[in-house]
């Protein structure tokens, strides 16, 4: 039940602030800055050095079933190329797992274990795949491939599937997204790019209320 319960939670947060850094220090200041703005749903990718260290810090401090809204926040890890490499980050207190791609034998760890999983995904049959694998939610990626129709064109023969497009995803067509059926959002460097470059973090918590102010906007 406690799976179901945090897909469901993280599908009416509704965006997921996908971060990036140069150090577990940084990683964890944007992600208190993200979540301080109102996205509480944090992936911390694996591309950042020592991102292990980072998502054991904020899974500490952040509890995704928390009473309090300054303790509450839902932490999960991102760019998981193996199953190795997701096992590593749920006994380090990731609560889900995002991956750029469809790897059959991570959606099995997830599923295993009964973490969330959201494997990512370009065509039909990779979400067929994904699916049938059991995955959660899919990530459309890259989304700025892609024009929010495309998820009419995929609920066609594929009504069930819960699309996440991620990559491309701006404050400009976030409720194009939402209007065409994602069950939410991932929004990567439009989320920190200015924060980074002027060194002032609290920038992110602003962008982090644009972002869900459009949002809560697009579901009405």
């Amino acid at each position: 039940m406690k799976k179901l319960q945090l897909v469901q939670k993280m599908m009416e947060e509704g965006v997921v602030a996908v971060l990036r850094g140069n150090s577990p220090e940084e990683i964890v200041l944007m992600a208190e800055q993200a979540i301080a703005g109102g996205i509480k749903v944090i992936e911390l990718t694996m591309t950042t050095p020592f991102a292990l260290q980072a998502i054991e810090k904020l899974s500490r401090k952040y509890a995704w079933d928390a009473k309090e809204e300054s303790a509450y926040a839902i932490i999960g890890v991102g760019t998981v190329l193996d199953p190795e490499t997701a096992r590593a980050a749920i006994l380090s207190g990731a609560t889900f797992v995002v991956g750029p791609s469809l790897n059959p034998e991570t959606v099995a760890l997830c599923n295993r274990y009964r973490v969330p999983v959201m494997p990512g995904c370009m065509t039909i049959k990779e979400i067929q795949e994904a699916l049938e694998l059991g995955a959660d939610i899919v990530k459309l990626f890259p989304g700025n491939l892609y024009h929010p129709s495309m998820i009419k064109a995929i609920k066609g023969p594929l009504p069930q599937a819960n699309i996440m497009p991620t990559g491309g995803v701006s404050l400009d067509n976030l409720g194009e997204w939402i209007a065409a059926g994602a069950v939410a959002v991932g929004i990567g460097s439009d989320l920190t790019n200015e924060a980074v470059k002027q060194q002032n973090f609290s920038l992110i918590a602003r962008k982090a209320a644009d972002y869900k102010a459009a949002y809560l906007k697009a579901r009405g």
